[in-house]
């Protein structure tokens, strides 16, 4: 999104923090952006949600690939550069969203 960003991200130790993830890639792509461009790329504050066992994973996914869809962006979710995972290729995540019937809201 030219605005924003959104994340799926997993602690893998009892110490994994969230905040620290967040701050850590601001800074360091906040430096360069702003070496670059000389403005500030991100805002102060950042929104999270904890995603508890009983919700399911694909839903947040779908809403994720969605969004650049719904902003009129692309017509279909991996069609937009920056979508993609670490973890599932990106036919899986495609497969995954067709099954699943398209755009969540």
């Amino acid at each position: 999104m030219p605005d924003h960003v959104h994340l799926l991200i997993e602690g893998l130790q009892e110490r994994s923090s969230a905040v620290a993830f967040i701050d850590r890639g601001k800074q360091a792509s906040g430096y360069w952006f702003k070496r670059r461009h000389a403005v500030r790329l991100w805002q102060k504050s950042s929104w999270d949600r904890v995603l508890r066992k009983e919700d399911d994973l694909w839903t947040v996914i779908r809403y994720i690939l969605s969004n650049p869809v719904r902003a009129g962006l692309v017509d279909q979710p991996l069609a937009y550069l920056f979508s993609g995972s670490l973890v599932h290729s990106r036919e899986e995540l495609m497969e995954a969203f067709q099954r699943s019937g398209g755009p969540a809201g």
